[in-house]
């Protein structure tokens, strides 16, 4: 994606993509000349919103885009995303004025994501150049980061174990001068991972998890974690093929916070950043955990486990119990965690819980100005009630609550493993776009991630 955006000075000859709108179409073709006002006519075309075309260079005149805007505005944020598989190769530049630049060139880059790992894109692509008053390195620093989440989401199981997806992030953290640690196999038990250990344990790819650090130890800490979950079966519990289909995604949370991680590295902004991940399959053999059983957890909590197929929540039962010891001043989870999520919402509004007030408002503004959209949902604490056992602590999905609330009462779940953070929120995010349109081709999907970054980097500014 980044190499869809340029300088100036790596360009060659160029082609302006002008906004137009009904209003201002023919002064544009006045200034382009009249082969090009003849071509429009020719066409039909009436510079409706979104859309475009590519004007020949006639006699005199010179080839140009045509895009449709509103008065001063993209049609949405990312609108121009729609050119990015629709120019013939070559390079482009915004001709000034435009509405919404810095929207504009990461909706033209988001589009021109490509997952070439199995199938080679020799493709040229066309490539847009960036003006010198848009920060181009901020861009790119945006533009790894969701490269990363979607590459990693789109890599199928068979090539993301558990040690790879582990692996992955110990690279991202190496290149940034990060360290930290690996915990594989049955030392899971020993230092006191014993829900990553049970659900993890039944693949013959042993689980793991995953736990570095980056940045000055005295520096506020941010803390992230992500849901590792490489394949989902459902475990005991087991999932029909349809709903199998996509369960390569099932670590989208892990892929989301790594990727995010990475922005925040190369954005070098004043945090003591840790990232933990459990990096498990939920597969079935002899020794897989079953409904039914009492699980202890690092918290000391011991879970019921109501259904093998709601795994996600216990993994990072651990993970986050392990963050909040250290008492971060901000403790972010994400993780595709519940079906319901996408039932209140669909794919593309994930909803995220916490109950500090000024910090959703904070993500709810900074969800807005970037264009990534987030929904509150409330941590409802008389549907704790919901989680209620019998003969342990708590159970981990609804058994009382005839199944309703399904991300509510996962959340809720979680936040019995939080009481030492500053400030904790959850996304239960999708990770995926079904049906591709501008900025969001189809397939593994960075979401909620740019929101978290535009909102630390206003948090934690960067002094020069």
């Amino acid at each position: 994606m980044r190499n869809s955006l340029i300088r100036k000075s790596e360009a060659g000859q160029t082609i302006q993509i002008h906004p137009v709108t009904p209003e201002t179409l023919d002064t544009v073709l006045e200034k382009l000349g009249a082969a090009a006002k003849s071509w429009i006519s020719l066409n039909g075309y009436s510079a409706a919103e979104g859309a475009s075309i590519i004007v020949p260079a006639g006699e005199g005149g010179q080839a140009a885009v045509l895009f449709g805007t509103s008065a001063g505005a993209l049609p949405h944020a990312f609108a121009l995303g729609g050119l990015a598989g629709s120019l013939p190769a070559g390079d482009y530049e915004l001709a000034q004025p435009f509405p919404d630049p810095e929207q504009a060139l990461l909706g033209f880059a988001l589009s021109s994501y490509r997952f070439t790992r199995y199938r080679a894109n020799s493709a040229a692509q066309s490539r847009l150049v960036v003006p010198d008053d848009v920060d181009i390195d901020r861009i790119h620093t945006i533009l790894d980061g969701v490269a990363i989440a979607r590459d990693l989401i789109n890599t199928p199981s068979n090539d993301m174990g558990p040690e790879e997806l582990a692996a992955a992030i110990s690279k991202v953290f190496e290149a940034n001068g990060g360290k930290g640690s690996v915990i594989a196999g049955d030392d899971l038990l020993a230092q006191g991972f014993p829900m990553v250990h049970a659900v993890g344990r039944a693949s013959d790819r042993a689980p793991r998890l995953a736990d570095f650090t980056w940045g000055d130890e005295n520096a506020p800490k941010v803390t992230l974690v992500g849901k590792g979950v490489v394949f989902d079966t459902g475990g005991l519990d087991i999932k029909p093929s349809s709903s199998m289909l996509l369960m390569k995604k099932d670590m989208g949370g892990a892929a989301n916070v790594l990727g995010l991680a990475s922005m925040i590295m190369a954005a070098k902004l004043p945090v003591r950043l840790r990232v933990i991940v459990p990096c498990v399959e939920n597969a079935i053999s002899g020794n897989a955990f079953r409904p039914g059983d009492i699980l202890p957890s690092r918290k000391g909590i011991t879970v019921e486990i109501g259904n093998t197929d709601a795994e996600g929540r216990l993994v990072l039962g651990d993970a986050l119990a392990l963050a909040d010891e250290e008492s971060p001043e901000l403790l972010i989870d994400m993780a595709t965690l519940t079906g319901a999520a996408r039932v209140a919402l669909g794919p593309d509004l994930p909803p995220f819980y916490t109950h500090d007030e000024d910090l959703a408002e904070e993500i709810a503004l900074v969800s807005e100005a970037s264009a990534d959209p987030l929904w509150r949902l409330p941590l409802w604490q008389p549907y704790m009630k919901y989680l209620d056992s019998k003969i342990a602590d708590i159970n981990h999905v609804n058994t009382s609550g005839a199944g309703f609330a399904g991300s509510i009462t996962a959340a809720l779940f979680l936040s019995r493993f939080v009481e030492n953070a500053g400030s904790w929120v959850h996304f239960d995010i999708f990770g995926w776009t079904p049906i591709e349109r501008a900025g969001k081709p189809a397939g593994g999907e960075a979401q909620g991630i740019r929101c978290l970054f535009d909102l630390l980097s206003e948090r934690y500014p960067v002094t020069k």
